[in-house]
């Protein structure tokens, strides 16, 4: 993306990057709505202090990994073209940041506070953006060799892959090292149930990222008169899609209902840009049913105890957003053109392998050296008491 000098392009960009922001907000009481009561506190708290961790990673690390840029020089020079690198890089840091708040889901109930946010410097200092550089700066001549080998280069617009699958498939690898909530499953068996402690409050994270969604796609096209309105109705059509899906293979589960146009928003990411509206409604279908079946499977029949269910939600449906996007992108099914679906494929495969491998690789490292979760008394007692010393509804009592 060439420097703009158009103060009209700053202000786009940067209100893309106040929606997104807000979303950060989306993933905090998607939380606080899903985890037990003695948690509510800990899910606020830690999108917050991650976001910021993500911030100052990104700011002196990850953006010049990603981009070869960096912010050292002085304000004069840094500030040109009406500081729209500036903005670009907020922009791009609410995109990072939402690496941490996916896998924050997965591991909610029982991880340490501080190894948390180390995990979040590394992720987002070099995990993260060793992809993000690859797919969308031509890092190591990726896209250049697919584009030879193809016909087209990797195509992810909003991050379906680059953003969505990488921290689902980190969010796997976290919840992997850290291992199931203890008393969720029995030796027998059994399978203790832990309903959300909140539905208004999951519903409530639900529409502020359905809404803040609305920015995280349009706005990636990165200046004003990049602005398509398909991206718009694409995310609308897949976001409905999710939710009806969802809604029809959940059995009018509220949990499930929530979470259907999330996975129809995730997928859609990817080709909203050169989708039909039929094509990004039928990529939502598939998203909102595959959630629902791949929760029910991961929690239930393979006993991997991601609470927020981040694997399936975006790993999965982030990884068949890439995929989706060399199907129905395709001009022959109504999409634009210009896209390959064995790029898809291939680019897909590399997001997953590299979120994959390198979240499995920092949860493991800091498992050996310093530890990832609580002990048994604490978790027993819930984050918020043990981490942050107050609980979401504390009891006011006399001093006397």
């Amino acid at each position: 993306m060439p420097n703009s000098n158009s103060p009209s392009d700053v202000l786009f960009l940067l209100l893309g990057a106040i929606m997104i922001l807000a979303m950060h907000a989306g993933f905090a009481f998607l939380e606080l709505g899903t985890v037990r009561k003695k948690n509510q506190v800990n899910a606020l708290v830690k999108i917050l202090t991650d976001f910021a961790v993500s911030a100052i990673a990104y700011f002196f690390v990850g953006y010049s990994v990603a981009y070869g840029v960096n912010f050292l020089g002085d304000a004069s020079h840094i500030a040109q073209h009406n500081g729209y690198e500036l903005v670009k890089f907020f922009f791009l840091l609410t995109f990072a940041a939402a690496i941490p708040a996916i896998v924050s889901g997965g591991i909610a109930e029982r991880a340490k506070f501080h190894p948390q946010s180390a995990a979040t410097f590394l992720l987002v200092g070099l995990v993260y953006p060793f992809f993000e550089g690859m797919a969308w700066n031509n890092h190591y001549g990726v896209q250049d060799w697919l584009s030879h080998s193809f016909g087209q280069p990797f195509h992810d617009f909003a991050g379906s892959v680059v953003v969505h699958a990488v921290g689902g498939w980190i969010g796997l690898a976290a919840v992997l090292n850290l291992g199931a909530r203890r008393g969720r499953y029995s030796k027998e068996g059994r399978i203790s149930a832990h309903p959300p402690s909140s539905i208004p409050f999951l519903a409530l994270g639900a529409w502020i990222l359905i809404v803040g969604w609305f920015g995280f796609n349009v706005m990636s096209a990165q200046r004003l008169n990049g602005i398509s309105g398909l991206v718009a109705i694409n995310s609308l059509m897949a976001m409905v899609g999710g939710t009806l899906s969802a809604m029809w293979a959940g059995k009018n589960d509220p949990g499930f209902i929530h979470n259907g146009p999330l996975a129809g928003l995730v997928a859609v990411c990817a080709g909203s840009d050169i989708m039909h509206p039929l094509g990004a409604l039928l990529v939502g279908l598939v998203a909102g049913g595959m959630f629902v079946w791949l929760f029910t499977q991961t929690q239930n029949r393979w006993k991997i105890d991601d609470v927020l269910g981040v694997w399936p939600l975006h790993g999965i449906c982030g990884a068949w957003g890439g995929i989706a996007a060399g199907i129905f992108g395709q001009s022959a099914l109504g999409g634009l053109g210009g896209v390959s679906l064995l790029s898809q494929l291939l680019g897909t495969l590399g997001g997953i392998a590299i979120g994959f491998g390198g979240g499995y690789l920092v949860y493991a490292l800091l498992r050996k050296t310093v530890g990832i979760r609580l002990d048994e008394e604490e978790e027993f007692n819930g984050a918020d008491l043990t981490i942050h010393q107050i609980t979401a509804t504390p009891d006011r009592e006399t001093n006397w």
